[in-house]
């Protein structure tokens, strides 16, 4: 029998670059957080220390991905700076939400989605400024509206729901319609978590939290770290949202 070569033998997934990670952790940030939510509105009273388990666990993985940005050695810019305290932070707060009462836990972690995304931004500059090469993605040309959307989903903001036949998305910042989001999930960028979200009003049903693929993860971090494209005039940067709440309606 002919042994294969070496090289083949096993199909080893390359690691996450820094900032793939830190798009994952924001990830991580959300599901926590979900999963705090469900909790408090449970009809029943959840266990006091229900959360204390995922809680060290977000912080051993910030200070993972502190430590891939610190291990880049990119020269120290005051952005960078605030970005590497800003993670320092994060790993404080979600430490000491696992020894706090559920309410006061999820206020510690509430914003550190978004912050994580904003740490990841701050890297991708630095990354562009110095003009190196981001890992190619030939398998997906994003549009200005695929880029928002896949930067809302890694915020944390988009959920989806149905009645009645129809799907709806709920959205926080940025406008997410449900034709980029099935378009997203057509090319196995994004995907609906069924009832992991917590629902819209105290005793309503749980929602759906759309969350990025692997490849969406992969997709999104080389778009930021990528130089930026023409944009057509009156378009927004999908990592400076402006303030809207509204919902849309798939038909």
């Amino acid at each position: 029998m002919t042994t294969p070569p070496e090289g083949l033998l096993f199909d080893v997934a390359a690691p996450p670059t820094p900032v793939e990670r830190l798009l994952l952790l924001a990830d991580q940030y959300v599901q926590h957080n979900d999963m705090l939510d469900r909790l408090l509105r449970a009809s029943s009273r959840p266990e006091p220390d229900a959360h204390v388990t995922s809680a060290q666990r977000l912080a051993s993985a910030t200070r993972t991905a502190l430590k891939a940005v610190t291990d880049e050695r990119l020269f120290q810019s005051h952005d960078l700076s605030n970005a590497v305290v800003r993670l320092q932070q994060l790993a404080f707060l979600s430490s000491a939400s696992a020894d706090q009462q559920l309410p006061m836990a999820r206020t510690l972690t509430a914003l550190a989605p978004e912050a994580a995304m904003g740490c990841a931004d701050t890297l991708a500059h630095e990354i562009r400024r110095r003009g190196w090469t981001a890992s190619d993605d030939p398998d997906h040309s994003l549009t200005a509206a695929h880029h928002t959307a896949l930067w809302e989903i890694a915020c944390g903001n988009v959920v989806a729901t149905s009645s009645m036949g129809r799907q709806y998305v709920h959205y926080r910042d940025e406008r997410v319609v449900i034709g980029t989001l099935r378009a997203l999930e057509a090319h196995g960028l994004a995907e609906r978590v069924p009832k992991s979200a917590p629902s819209a009003y105290v005793g309503g049903p749980l929602q759906d939290r759309v969350r990025l693929t692997p490849a969406g993860t992969t997709a999104l971090a080389t778009a930021i770290s990528s130089p930026p494209v023409h944009r057509a005039p009156g378009t927004t940067p999908a990592s400076a949202p402006t303030a809207a709440t509204t919902a849309t309606r798939g038909r």
